[in-house]
């Protein structure tokens, strides 16, 4: 359970056992409940409730809930029913903790406005773009000072059978930020963006049994670069300038992506923006994590730590996934392949990125080949001895990181394609540290 949804949980043990328990040692019993135990959610509020001496049969959870409409959502709300249009429907499955979760996010609609949704419980739920649905027991939040609905485990989706509702068409307003392609975030509603063309491709889908096109490719300004996806024909041209207004920001494991609907509007614009280099964009982790993803993103910090996972690992033979006692999670029991991995924390000084390094660079930066490393397992009867060994050779290391910026649950991750180490003139560092330290005397 995400901890949005033990939150709300906790909050309303709290306000039911009234001063019984402490906060901390009743989100702790809550948590081995739901996430150790793995038991129901009202099963653990039940079990906890009779520890503490509360009648478990009350019914909290639905004697507070109201129903509203959109424009009416504060993102505060703890159980609200919502009737609303599915105007967009994306289904699909996340990593959580190790174990692949079906979640449905969107956007809903009725007469008043609009507010993205995401269902953290959608195997089984099954929503149709253009229909209307009532979402019970919902609750919201502020995200960029926008609202989002969100259906928890407590919550269920139904048919709002024989009801209309007519969504409101988006109009080109002043509501349209205009904003540079470096700091669209995830989260963002409608914006304008001005930027050059630096490839452009279609791709031939079948949607619901009818062929549709889609356009899409890399869209760049002077502070960076963003995918670009289009369901109709603008007519782009690799290396002409646009100006795109009333377009929409989605995001993908976290990277943010410019949508071109139908309500957008494209011009052609000379640009001022000379020569955009397409290759790397140099960013500081505090940048990234407000942003919460990225692509071809350059930083550079110093490895802290390496995680669990690293060092010889093993992985299965037909998705590559890493497979814990010989088995996969997609393909069950397999005859695994040994690879190498490191997974690092780097600290720039404004933030921390998990950054995952391949076995090509973790052999060039560590000197440790896959043969050698199955050697040395082999010699001492431990494999978690390579990990250790590459441990000592590269934290605290001062490098640099290329590679794409992916969000999850535990915060962007970075997918590294390139590694190097920095050179540190110790002698220089401390001149400067001492100079800064005595000019703030």
């Amino acid at each position: 359970m995400n901890e949005e949804e033990l939150q709300l949980h906790f909050e309303e043990l709290k306000k039911e056992l009234d001063g019984k328990i402490d906060d901390a040692q009743l989100k702790k019993e809550l948590n081995t409940y739901l996430n150790e135990y793995r038991v129901t959610a009202e099963a653990a509020k039940r079990g906890i409730k009779r520890k503490y001496g509360v009648d478990g049969s009350s019914s909290f959870m639905t004697a507070d809930t109201l129903s509203k409409k959109i424009d009416e959502l504060k993102g505060t709300e703890m159980n609200v029913d919502i009737t609303a249009k599915a105007v967009y429907v994306d289904k699909k499955q996340i990593t959580v903790r190790g174990t692949p979760k079906m979640i449905i996010s969107g956007i809903l609609g009725d007469e008043t406005s609009t507010a993205p949704f995401t269902i953290w419980e959608g195997e089984n739920v099954e929503l149709e773009k253009g229909e209307v649905y009532l979402f019970k027991n919902a609750y919201t939040k502020l995200w960029n000072e926008r609202v989002q609905i969100n259906l928890g485990s407590r919550g269920k989706v139904e048919k709002a059978e024989g009801i209309r509702v007519d969504v409101p068409e988006r109009t080109i307003t002043a509501e349209s930020t205009e904003v540079k392609i470096g700091n669209i975030k995830e989260g963002m509603g409608d914006v304008t963006v001005t930027g050059r063309i630096m490839s452009v491709e279609q791709r031939n889908i079948t949607v619901k049994g009818e062929a549709k096109v889609v356009y899409s490719g890399i869209m760049a300004d002077d502070s960076g670069k963003i995918q670009y996806s289009a369901w109709n024909d603008y007519s782009l041209k690799e290396g002409e300038s646009i100006c795109v207004k009333n377009a929409y920001i989605r995001s993908w494991k976290g990277i943010p992506q410019l949508n071109l609907g139908d309500k957008c509007e494209v011009s052609r614009v000379d640009d001022s923006f000379g020569e955009i280099d397409m290759s790397v964009s140099k960013k500081t982790i505090a940048d990234i994590i407000a942003v919460g993803g990225g692509l071809d993103l350059s930083v550079t910090g110093t490895v802290v730590d390496m995680r669990a996972g690293s060092g010889l690992i093993r992985r299965c033979p037909q998705c590559n996934r890493s497979v814990l006692n010989g088995e996969c999670t997609a393909h069950g029991k397999v005859e695994p392949i040994n690879d190498l991995r490191m997974k690092l924390i780097l600290d720039d000084g404004t933030g921390a990125i998990s950054a995952v390094v391949n076995r090509q660079d973790t052999e060039r930066l560590t000197g440790i080949t896959l043969a050698a490393a199955e050697g040395l397992a082999k010699a001492r009867g431990d494999s978690e001895i390579v990990a250790r060994e590459m441990a000592g050779l590269i934290i605290m290391r001062r490098m640099t990181m290329t590679g794409n910026v992916l969000s999850d649950d535990f915060g962007p991750m970075m997918i590294v394609n390139d590694a190097k180490v920095e050179t540190v003139d110790v002698a220089a560092e401390a001149e400067k540290l001492y100079d800064e330290v005595e000019g703030a005397l």
